[in-house]
């Protein structure tokens, strides 16, 4: 698990397995996004899998999955939810964390300038320099 910081509140990385869920627990997260949709990759694990684990740890999950047909408003909506109702650390994932990273980035929208949305995911690694028309001026 590559696991990348956004800010003090998020972080994202691709894939995981049902057992790095524990490692997730001792590092603090309370929630578990998983932005990728079951069945992309024949070697995924099922939500399902990770589902459990999370719950058998005491962790929240959410399944906002970011598919084929692209971003939606229902997704950010989700998403800026998921993260303003978690007292604590989110952990969220997908493929390779660029959606979860792009979810995250648009939820943001307004809530912070966009110079440093795309400036807090570049220092984790991903480019949303391509938002910047959708999330504004701040």
């Amino acid at each position: 698990m590559d696991l990348k910081r956004i800010n003090d509140h998020v972080s994202v990385s691709g894939q995981i397995q049902p057992e790095d869920v524990a490692t997730l627990k001792s590092l603090g997260f309370v929630a578990i996004v998983n932005n990728r949709p079951d069945g992309e990759s024949p070697d995924q694990p099922a939500g399902a899998e990770i589902e459990a684990a999370a719950k058998a740890a005491g962790l929240s999950y959410h399944a906002i999955p970011l598919g084929r047909e692209g971003v939606n408003p229902d997704l950010v909506a989700s998403t800026k939810a998921v993260l303003e109702g978690s007292d604590g650390p989110v952990f969220c994932f997908c493929r390779s964390g660029t959606r979860s990273t792009t979810l995250w980035a648009l939820s943001q929208a307004g809530e912070a300038p966009a110079e440093e949305i795309i400036s807090q995911a570049a220092e984790a690694g991903y480019d949303m320099s391509h938002l910047a028309g959708y999330l504004g001026r701040g």
